[in-house]
């Protein structure tokens, strides 16, 4: 939960500076969070594919592997990664 809390911080202090200084975000913010979720979601499509071909469990990879890797570690996690 910190590193959320974090990084919400240091995304408020730098819209706090392009207001001080009066300059635009350099891209429109959801915009953006739509395209860093398109590169997120693409790179789990070579696995997944695999998974299909190879007839392997399917939602094991995505409730693990492919949920950890687009959402991170989500709070309440930590004690399942530390091992």
């Amino acid at each position: 939960m910190k590193a959320y809390f974090l990084s919400i911080a240091a995304g408020l202090l730098v819209g706090v500076v392009y207001s001080l200084l009066g300059v635009r975000s350099p891209a429109p913010p959801m915009i953006a969070l739509v395209g860093l979720l398109g590169i997120l979601l693409g790179e789990q499509i070579v696995p997944l594919a695999s998974r299909f071909v190879t007839r392997n469990n399917v939602a094991q990879f995505v409730m693990t592997e492919c949920r950890d890797h687009v959402l991170g570690r989500l709070p309440g996690d930590a004690d399942k990664h530390d091992a």
